[in-house]
């Protein structure tokens, strides 16, 4: 399986009709769904799939054809994610029509086509599941666990400071994890 971790875009024109295609990161989704109906006023369709993770380690997949005929758009554009095996990701084609009908086959090919641009102008990334932990350090050692996870591709998702010290939600493979937390040694305490 892969993945994306940034929006990427890419537009095809079929009989004066435009297919803007962007495939995205599952977790932009619903804003970018937003952004696009605002930033896109005069389109007439928002055609959307996407493939994800649950907590279970289930595949939960939609597609949606936001008013064009069923399943001439959304289906053939998660068939292409499928296609792919890409993971905890979506696409959003915003349709401006051209005014010559495509027809159930031309909506389909169309649509798919769309959607294979914008993975093509993608930078796939080979999927990792990903763990999250709240680690606890003294207010001394935050700079070395922050240089520390840097060194070893772990993000800081949050940092809260108390009195006692910081305490920092950290997320990375579970291999990245268990070496970060040998590095740090004593200097952090797993909450």
């Amino acid at each position: 399986m892969v993945t994306i971790d940034s929006i990427f875009t890419d537009t095809i024109e079929i009989k004066q009709s435009k297919f803007i295609a962007y495939l995205m990161p599952i977790a932009l989704y619903e804003e970018e769904m937003k952004v696009l109906r605002s930033k896109h006023p005069k389109a007439v369709h928002f055609v959307s799939a996407y493939r994800m993770l649950n907590e279970l380690d289930q595949i939960v997949e939609y597609s949606g054809d936001d008013g064009e005929p069923k399943g001439t758009s959304g289906k053939p554009t998660l068939s292409v994610l499928q296609g792919h095996e890409l993971i905890n990701a979506a696409i959003i084609t915003v349709r401006y029509f051209g005014g010559t009908k495509l027809g159930p086959g031309g909506l389909v090919r169309a649509y798919a086509q769309a959607a294979n641009a914008a993975i093509s102008s993608a930078h796939l990334l080979d999927y990792e599941k990903l763990f999250q932990k709240k680690v606890q350090c003294q207010f001394p050692i935050l700079s070395k666990l922050e240089y520390e996870a840097s060194q070893q591709s772990i993000v800081i998702l949050h940092k809260e400071f108390t009195a006692n010290g910081a305490v920092v939600e950290i997320e990375g493979t579970q291999e990245r994890l268990c070496t970060f937390e040998d590095a740090m040694g004593r200097m952090i305490s797993i909450l």
